[in-house]
């Protein structure tokens, strides 16, 4: 049984930072990548960053230069730093395991990120 587990959420002032966690445990076949989602209330989830088992890596535009996703191959994590955070940062984070194929998605609890003054 495959369970991700996210840590690191919080509230923070604009311009503030914060470090998300996922630890991923139990086996995991045809992975393509671990990444983040977000989603605010009423909207679809979207892509925040990925990083593929090559380690490729994809950002959404508006996170470009604050945001960093990266790894721990061996313990199967996988990080969010966030600085120069924005209101519009403010979401439930989900941590995602995406698979190839139509093998299917694992994803985390979420963790909320909330960006306030």
């Amino acid at each position: 049984q495959v369970q991700l587990v996210e840590s690191g959420g919080g509230s923070v002032l604009p311009g503030g930072s914060l470090r998300l966690s996922c630890l991923a445990s139990g086996r995991i076949d045809n992975m393509y990548a671990m990444a983040w989602r977000r989603q605010t209330p009423g909207k679809q989830p979207e892509l925040v960053a990925r990083i593929t088992r090559l380690g490729d890596i994809y950002y959404r535009d508006s996170v470009k230069g604050r945001f960093t996703i990266s790894r721990d191959i061996a313990k199967n994590a996988v990080y969010l730093q966030m600085n120069s955070l924005k209101p519009e940062d403010t979401a439930i984070y989900y941590c995602v395991v995406e698979r190839y194929g139509s093998s299917g998605d694992y994803w985390g609890q979420g963790t909320q990120v909330t960006v306030s003054s």
